[in-house]
């Protein structure tokens, strides 16, 4: 599927993802996987749907505010150093460019991202 066009939708919790295995120096703990499918561009910005399956991983971020769909994972905060928080269905989250994350997800987490 490609991106939306003006005027279409799309059911962003049961559209089916491609998976992928995450690079190994990326993965701390277990055999997690992620998919990307992107929904729309507008200007610079990217709409889109993030999914990964259960695991630990760490993660340079990108500017980003997402809303979870579904799952729940702990996001911790390496650098600069914060406090760690856990998202759930609801959740909406700003990232910022350059952090440093480690993502320990123990129900496969789907959200929309904009970044």
């Amino acid at each position: 599927m490609s991106e939306l066009a003006a005027g279409t939708g799309v059911d962003a919790a049961a559209l089916p993802l491609a998976h992928a295995p995450l690079p190994a120096d990326e993965v701390l703990i277990g055999r997690p996987t992620t998919a990307t499918h992107a929904l729309a561009t507008l200007g610079e910005i990217e709409i889109g749907i993030w999914e990964m399956t259960p695991g630990t991983a760490s993660d340079t971020e990108v500017d980003e505010v997402f809303v979870v769909l579904s799952g729940h994972a702990r996001i911790e905060f390496v650098e600069p150093a914060l406090p760690a928080i856990e998202v759930d269905p609801g959740s909406v989250v700003r990232l910022a460019a350059g952090q440093r994350t480690v993502w320990t997800v123990t129900e496969t987490l789907r959200k929309i991202y904009i970044a």
